[in-house]
């Protein structure tokens, strides 16, 4: 069972979800927070495996607790799932950076939804085309940042090659299809280089492979 935590201020969104998600036999709602706040909290005294986290809320907004969630230890197995009216603003990047695993609008189905919800708990990343489209534009868009070596060296080649595909928004399985592996060993790239870059999930691979210039805007997957 797939435990589901909603923060949101707005009562009929809540209940929308909540409708959505209980409908489902491997998915059900443990929780409802109003505000970032008490988003905080009840991740930790519901135990969820995924927070559907609205960004502009009361007290704390939806990014400062999605950070204060990826920061606590005793929650590192909290999936966020950020939804939002306004996917193509800063808010993305913000977002992965903050440590959300996915990121979709607010028009998205009930279908999209529930898929959304699966993937993430599974502990891949889900990025809807136009929020993946807004956080490689920002990413592009800061300073140049100062190149890692270090991470990057730690890397081994076959590493450098799965952090290139997960930037191009490949699965497991399909990396695993392009690179002649199984799905459990291509898992085990994509984990290892997380471990070593730092990097929380797949969402911020992605943003460490274009800050790196491991893919740039425009290329197409090898």
């Amino acid at each position: 069972m797939i435990r589901v935590l909603l923060a949101d201020d707005q009562a009929l969104i809540r209940a929308g979800y909540k409708m959505i998600i209980d409908s489902e036999a491997d998915l059900e709602v443990v929780g409802e927070a109003t505000n970032g706040r008490d988003a905080v909290f009840l991740a930790r005294t519901t135990r969820a495996d995924v927070v559907l986290m609205d960004i502009r809320m009361p007290e704390v907004d939806g990014i400062e607790a999605t950070r204060r969630i990826a920061a606590d230890d005793a929650l590192a197995g909290v999936r966020i799932l950020v939804l939002t009216t306004f996917e193509n603003d800063e808010n993305v990047l913000h977002a992965i950076r903050a440590g959300a695993s996915g990121f979709l609008g607010k028009n998205v189905g009930p279908d999209e939804l529930l898929h959304a919800v699966r993937v993430v708990a599974a502990g891949d990343a889900l990025l809807s085309p136009k929020a993946t489209r807004g956080l490689v534009q920002h990413v592009l868009a800061q300073p140049e940042p100062a190149p890692e070596p270090s991470a990057l060296r730690q890397l081994t080649d076959r590493e450098r090659e799965v952090v290139i595909l997960v930037a191009f928004g490949l699965s497991n399985n399909d990396i695993a299809r392009r690179l002649v592996l199984s799905p459990l060993t291509a898992k085990t790239h994509v984990n290892r280089a997380m471990t070593k870059v730092g990097a929380r999930d797949r969402a911020q691979l992605v943003v460490f492979a274009y800050q790196n210039g491991l893919v740039r805007l425009g290329d197409t997957p090898p």
